[in-house]
């Protein structure tokens, strides 16, 4: 845990102050009351700002994460014969805009996310500002009867994305909320258009093995395939070793890839 708050680093408490400050007074709100979270997030600083905004303060040093991180994972692409699709941008206020650009995106095309308020630069970092969801749970947190029954909704969401030439490219459980029974998608990354079909292998790879966990691999897959077919659930099936080295991903491979051959 050291380790990590060291690679996310510390924004000064004068800083942070500066950003909340700026954020009520684009909002009109006399005071503010903050609320920090505990989240395992190296790519920005998570803040709720008077239970309506989320605000995630993203420094120099989560961009340069960011870049490191992009490298990783393009290495780990090339080593499952494909060309690297994940994309870094340049600045934390690159990073802000993107991601205000995805959620809108998201939305737009009829997927639960966040709605989008603004992206702004502030000494520096980038401000992301988003809606707050308020009680809302991790995927990874409910039953195994409740995470069951939501898996297709996570499945359809990435196919509306996919299709529309999107890909989320980070899918984690922790990246998928849920509140009130709905189903909210978060922290979408960047991927190169022009390799956006490996890109899209990678996201289903990503859910299988984040769901295999919960509900096991024949429930998983059977989710999966009602929005993918066989030679999109094969081709995700190439990715399943790469996503697998990921600190965040532990599942079983070979119960992925038995579900997903029965299935073929």
């Amino acid at each position: 845990m050291a380790f990590r708050r060291l690679l996310r680093g510390t924004v000064p408490w004068e800083q942070l102050e500066g950003v909340v400050r700026a954020v009520i007074g684009r909002y009109d709100e006399p005071a503010a009351r903050v609320a920090f979270l505990e989240a395992d997030n190296w790519l920005s600083t998570p803040l709720v700002v008077n239970d309506q905004w989320f605000v995630k303060v993203i420094t120099g040093q989560n961009s340069l994460v960011h870049t490191l991180l992009t490298a990783g994972r393009n290495i780990g692409a090339f080593s499952s014969g494909t060309e690297g699709f994940f994309e870094h941008f340049g600045t934390p206020y690159e990073m802000a805009e993107h991601e205000l650009a995805a959620t809108r995106r998201m939305r737009e095309i009829g997927v639960n996310a966040p709605e989008p308020i603004e992206a702004f630069e502030y000494d520096g970092m980038g401000v992301l500002v988003l809606e707050y969801i308020p009680d809302f749970e991790p995927l990874d947190d409910l039953p195994t009867q409740t995470v069951e029954r939501h898996s297709p909704t996570v499945f359809d969401f990435l196919n509306r994305m996919h299709k529309d030439g999107l890909a989320h490219g980070d899918f984690r459980c922790e990246n998928v909320l849920v509140a009130h029974g709905d189903l909210y998608f978060i922290d979408a990354t960047s991927v190169r258009e022009a390799a956006i079909r490996d890109a899209r292998a990678y996201d289903v790879a990503c859910a299988l093995g984040a769901l295999e966990p919960l509900i096991g691999a024949p429930a998983a897959v059977s989710a999966a395939a009602q929005y993918y077919d066989t030679s999109e659930l094969l081709a995700a099936e190439e990715f399943l070793d790469f996503v697998n080295i990921r600190p965040d991903h532990d599942f079983a491979a070979a119960e992925i890839r038995g579900a997903v051959e029965k299935h073929a």
